[in-house]
């Protein structure tokens, strides 16, 4: 087995953290405690952060292959 095989690849990644961070979003605007509601969004805003390094990852990933194509 391949590391490409066993791993999943960043744009995966990026949609598990979005679907991750909508879920956290609708489960804190339903809790009814506030303990709840802010243990729910800060699961959000680390999905987020999560999604948005992983987004920075795709880009450096791009300028890379980009560069190997032009040398």
């Amino acid at each position: 087995m391949t590391v490409s095989e066993e791993d999943p690849t960043t744009q995966e990644l990026r949609v598990e953290q979005f679907r991750r961070e909508k879920s956290e979003l609708e489960a804190a605007a339903e809790a009814e405690a506030p303990e709840e509601t802010e243990q729910h969004g800060r699961r959000a805003e680390k999905a987020s952060y999560l999604r948005e390094k992983l987004e920075q990852r795709a880009e450096a990933e791009r300028e890379a292959g980009s560069d190997d194509t032009t040398e």
